[in-house]
C-alpha cells in the first residue's frame, strides 16, 4: 500500500508525486513534475491526430487522525498550520491516484491506436493548501498545466460514501458541487461591565442575533425551488472574562450555493442581515465575503454525450443522478477552461447503508478498494470514446 504509507497533506506530497512520475515515465510520457509545488502532468500523444483529454486525480491527505484498524491504516503524524495532527486519505484521494495510474497505463498500451492526445493531471492540495500558500487546481493553471497542449475537454471522479456502494456511479448534469465562499464577520459593539450592560452595546448578543438572521436567508428569503443554498457559522470569538462584555466578536462561516445568481443575491442578504441587525443595536458589522471555489459545473452537452459510456461501463441499472452535493472541488477551476464531466464513484462495501456509513473526511471513512476497476474502466472509456467521436 505505498500509496497510503506515503500520504501527505497539501504542497507536501512529494513522495507520492515521485512514484506517479516515475510510473508515467515508464510509460514513455512526456511529464512535467513540481508544478503548482509537487504537482505531476503526463502527456500521452497518441499515433493518430485528434483532440486533446485532460483526465484529473487529486493526490492530497488530510490532516485527520486515522481510527480505522487496519493493516494499512496512517500512522503518519506532521506539523499542520502549527498544531501536530495525524494525516490519513479521508477523502480517498489515494484511490483517485490509483486509478489514474492504471488508465494511464492501459491508454499508453494503445498509444499507436489511440486518435489524439491524454494530458494526465495529478494534482496537489485539493482540500486548500496551508495557511499562506497558493495551491490546488487554481496554481496549477496558473503555471501552465492547461497549455500545450490546451485540453478540449476534462474529466474528474470522485469516491463518496453518499453515492452508494461499490459498483454504483453517480453523475449530474449542470451545478453538481457547490461554490464555497469564505464569510467573515466583524461586530464591534462598546466595551462594559457585564452586570452593567446597558453602558455598552453587546456585541456578542448582537452576533447570536446575526447567526439566526443569516439562517432565514436560505430558509424564507431565497426561493429554494431555484436552487439550495447553505449558510454555516463555523467560529464565533469574542471576549476574555466572564464578567466583561468586550467590544467586538469575530465570527467565520461557509456559504454554499449552485448558481451564480444565487451566490450573488446570497452575498447581497448576508451584508444587509448583518449591518442593519447591528445598525439596530447600535452596534456596527463588517462582512468581509471570500470567493474560494467556484461551482462545479458539468456541461450539459458533455454530459448527455458521454452517459452512453458511463452505462456501458457500469450497468444502467447501476448509473443514476446525483443529487447536488453541497461540497465543493477546485476541479470546478479546471471546468472553467474546459467543458467539464465530474461524476462519482459508490465506496462503501456490499450489504453498507450509504445513509448511515461514515462519510468522506471521517476518521472513520472507509473505501472498499474493489472501486478501483469500476474507476479506471469510467476515466478510460469516456477518454477512448470522447476522442472517437467526430
Amino acid at each position: 500500500m505505498p500509496l497510503k504509507a506515503r500520504l501527505s497533506h497539501g504542497n507536501r506530497e512529494v513522495r507520492t508525486a515521485k512514484i506517479v512520475a516515475e510510473h508515467l515515465r515508464s510509460l514513455g510520457m512526456e511529464v512535467k513534475s513540481g508544478v503548482a509545488y509537487t504537482g505531476v502532468v503526463g502527456v500521452l500523444r497518441g499515433g493518430r491526430p485528434g483532440k486533446v483529454i485532460a483526465l484529473r486525480a487529486d493526490m492530497d491527505a488530510l490532516p485527520v487522525t486515522e481510527q480505522l484498524n487496519l493493516p494499512f491504516a496512517s500512522k503518519v503524524r506532521t506539523s499542520y498550520n502549527g498544531q501536530e495532527v495525524g494525516v490519513m486519505h479521508a477523502c480517498g484521494h489515494d484511490n483517485h491516484v490509483a486509478i489514474l495510474m492504471g488508465v494511464a497505463e492501459i491508454l499508453a498500451g494503445m498509444k499507436e491506436q489511440l486518435p489524439g492526445t491524454v494530458k494526465f493531471i495529478f494534482q496537489p492540495a485539493e482540500e486548500g493548501p496551508p495557511s499562506g500558500e497558493e495551491g490546488g487546481a487554481e496554481l496549477m493553471i496558473k503555471q501552465g498545466a492547461f497549455e500545450n497542449p490546451k485540453p478540449d475537454a476534462v474529466f474528474g471522479l470522485h469516491v463518496m460514501g453518499i453515492a452508494g456502494n461499490v459498483g454504483q456511479l453517480t453523475y449530474r448534469s449542470g451545478g453538481t458541487m457547490a461554490s464555497a465562499d469564505l464569510l467573515r464577520i466583524t461586530i464591534k459593539g462598546k466595551q462594559t461591565h457585564g452586570a452593567i450592560p446597558w453602558g455598552g452595546v453587546d456585541p456578542i448578543v448582537v452576533a447570536s442575533q446575526i447567526v439566526l438572521g443569516l439562517q432565514t436567508i436560505a430558509s424564507r428569503q431565497l426561493d429554494i425551488t431555484r436552487a439550495p443554498s447553505v449558510i454555516t457559522i463555523g467560529s464565533i470569538h469574542g471576549g476574555v472574562r466572564n464578567n466583561i462584555i468586550p467590544d467586538e466578536v469575530q465570527m467565520e462561516g461557509t456559504v454554499r450555493t449552485f448558481s451564480p445568481e444565487v451566490q450573488d443575491e446570497m452575498h447581497r442578504r448576508i451584508r444587509l442581515t448583518a449591518e442593519s441587525i447591528a445598525q439596530s443595536a447600535g452596534a456596527t458589522a463588517t462582512v468581509q465575503i471570500t470567493r474560494q471555489l467556484p461551482i462545479t459545473f458539468n456541461n450539459p452537452t458533455l454530459t448527455e454525450q458521454m452517459l452512453p459510456t458511463l452505462q456501458r461501463v457500469a450497468g444502467a441499472a447501476n448509473v443514476s443522478v446525483q443529487p447536488p452535493v453541497t461540497g465543493a472541488e477546485d476541479f470546478s477551476f479546471f471546468a472553467q477552461k474546459a467543458p467539464g464531466l465530474f461524476i462519482f464513484l459508490g465506496s462503501n462495501k456490499t450489504g453498507v447503508d450509504a445513509t448511515t456509513a461514515p462519510v468522506n473526511h471521517s476518521p472513520l471513512y472507509e473505501v472498499d478498494e474493489g472501486v478501483l476497476p469500476l474507476g479506471v474502466r469510467a476515466l478510460a472509456n469516456l477518454a477512448l470514446d470522447y476522442l472517437s467521436q467526430k
